[in-house]
């Protein structure tokens, strides 16, 4: 079903934004940019960059604001499909930067934790290739948004179904790591498993709550 039309310059004017981001960082790293849209299909990304990272690359800085800005059209997508009301859609970026603001302090904590434990070798190597899925994510979720707020209507079954496919890309991401850490892993695999769910599973349950309970 064609959605009616109404208002959406807000929603417009991030989408172009986000394409604009995804367009520099194709320009800027080219070569890069063609090796990370076949994260799926092979390793070579992060065997190449896992090297180079630093605290703050641009690279994966613009593919990380790409992420949040496209994660809050689709959750403001779906919030004002559960509301009996239409919600401004300045939240968007009210909810961009919620997200963005979540998981730069939970890298920052998992690397504190890593420290600690002296283990920063192979959370450092976690967190990057997490890093690159979720930003993997983020280009998916751009003709996605696309989709929704020009042409269909979204309903419940049909987001809950978007959101099921963009944890499964995240899952497949991790299930990777693990596949090729196995040996790593296999003498500390149940705190590795309590790990995901203390600082993978619960922090975004919390954040969810805070979002969907009006708390910001």
């Amino acid at each position: 079903m064609l959605r009616d039309l109404y208002t959406v310059d807000i929603l417009t004017l991030t989408f172009i934004g986000c394409l604009i981001i995804v367009a520099l960082s194709k320009t800027l790293f080219t070569k890069r940019f063609n090796e990370f849209i076949l994260l799926l299909f092979n390793s070579r990304h992060t065997n190449l960059y896992i090297k180079e990272q630093r605290f703050f690359d641009l690279f994966e800085g613009l593919l990380f604001l790409n992420f949040t800005l496209n994660l809050g059209l689709l959750l403001h997508t779906y919030l004002n499909e559960q509301s009996f009301n239409r919600l401004p859609q300045l939240d968007v970026f009210k909810y961009a930067l919620l997200i963005g603001l979540f998981l730069i302090l939970k890298v920052l904590f998992e690397r504190l934790l890593s420290s600690v434990l002296d283990i920063e070798p192979i959370i450092d190597k976690y967190i990057f290739e997490k890093t690159s899925f979720q930003n993997f994510v983020g280009l998916v979720l751009l003709p996605i948004n696309a989709v929704l707020i020009y042409t269909l209507t979204p309903n419940q079954t049909l987001l809950i179904t978007l959101l099921a496919i963009l944890l499964a890309l995240q899952f497949f991401g991790l299930f990777l790591f693990i596949k090729n850490n196995l040996n790593v892993f296999r003498k500390s695999l149940f705190y590795f498993i309590l790990y995901l769910c203390t600082l993978e599973i619960a922090p975004y349950v919390v954040l969810y709550k805070i979002i969907t309970t009006n708390w910001v």
